[in-house]
């Protein structure tokens, strides 16, 4: 089995072919991802329009670098997988509508993937992790505990109440004049900080239910900066440091709770994990955390590569794998799909911040 994935959600413009051999193991034989850091860091993060637009002019030749890579032609393709949602609507459109147009030209099954959906699979694709398991996913637009109990069967535990947490870092970044990106930076610059210079708030550490918050922490950022300005450098190294460890502790006391949940549900799974992915699980200090957390629950600690952490194509493609082989692919529904800015995970839990014309936001 062979699938194409197109992945256009958000700056970076992406395709892969991921292939299932007859006993079942997966190979990435192509994954090709074009960022658009470069056009949107002038304005501080993503403009909708511009990113649009650079998928556009992009997708054509990304789609057929991931074929020439992989060494299959079209006509080996067995179906091809596009992000159908969360994201830029914009974005969607371009990645779905090429996936649509490449599909029925080929005469090939079609499917619409939810973009966390393959985010949720992708350390089956790396680490052949077995369900159920417990995922962490934080990245620019999402922070979510979820548990994974099979393809297509999501339970979110926890979500943010405000900010995402890759977006309080751009922001933190942002208002301590460190470029985009946000992340990397605030981790680079926070390395020659003094991480007890200030006593920024744990955000909902203690609550009983593992839901997040950063918007609180964000406004100290902001009070401590404002009150000792103009910041040198070091001021800024010790205030990337304090936030950042503010967030690893209420990060580290959010997923303890989730991790005693998950043991209480599934008291028999012999070797439980919890899979961390989006962008932000590449933080160090963050991930050294978790990684300390899981040791002592007694869980297993996965992060997939930094490659299939960030947005990519190759999860998508996974996704569409994973879909087929649990007969949930739809070769009707995916063509009259239309793209959705706002598509949780999990439908059946109440949103937090709040549902709108297109669905919960989170």
């Amino acid at each position: 089995m062979r699938v194409l994935g197109i992945e256009t959600s958000c700056d970076e413009t992406a395709a892969s072919v991921v292939a299932l051999d007859a006993a079942g193991t997966p190979e990435i034989l192509s994954n090709v991802v074009l960022s658009q850091i470069a056009d949107h860091a002038v304005f501080g993060g993503v403009v909708p329009e511009i990113a649009a637009r650079a998928h556009v002019e992009a997708l054509d030749g990304i789609v057929e670098a991931a074929l020439a890579d992989s060494g299959a032609d079209l006509a080996e393709i067995d179906a091809i997988a596009a992000t159908a949602g969360p994201g830029l609507v914009g974005g969607l459109i371009v990645g779905l509508m090429t996936a649509k147009a490449i599909a029925a030209a080929a005469e090939k099954p079609l499917m619409a993937i939810n973009h966390l959906e393959g985010h949720a699979l992708t350390a089956r694709l790396t680490d052949g992790i077995a369900f159920p398991y417990l995922l962490l996913l934080v990245s620019g637009g999402h922070t979510q505990i979820v548990a994974v109990r099979g393809v297509g069967d999501y339970q979110r535990w926890a979500t943010t109440i405000d900010d995402a947490l890759g977006e309080a870092f751009d922001k933190t970044a942002k208002m301590l004049g460190l470029a985009y990106p946000g992340g990397p930076n605030v981790e680079q610059t926070a390395l020659h900080g003094d991480a007890s210079r200030f006593s920024f708030p744990r955000p909902m550490k203690g609550a009983a239910q593992p839901d997040f918050s950063f918007s609180g922490l964000k406004t100290a950022v902001r009070q401590a900066a404002t009150a000792i300005a103009p910041l040198s450098d070091q001021d800024v190294a010790d205030i990337c440091a304090s936030f950042q460890a503010a967030v690893a502790d209420a990060l580290a006391d959010r997923v303890a709770r989730a991790l005693d949940r998950f043991k209480a549900e599934f008291p028999d799974k012999a070797d439980p994990a919890l899979v961390v992915a989006g962008g932000v699980a590449a933080n160090r200090t963050l991930k050294a955390a978790l990684q300390a957390q899981c040791a002592a629950a007694g869980f297993a600690f996965v992060s997939p590569p930094l490659k299939l952490c960030t947005d990519n194509a190759a999860m998508i493609a996974w996704a569409g794998i994973e879909r087929l082989r649990a007969g949930l692919a739809d070769n009707e529904d995916a063509f009259s799909f239309v793209p959705r800015s706002r598509w949780p995970l999990d439908s059946v839990s109440t949103p937090v911040i709040g549902s709108g014309r297109r669905g919960a936001k989170a």
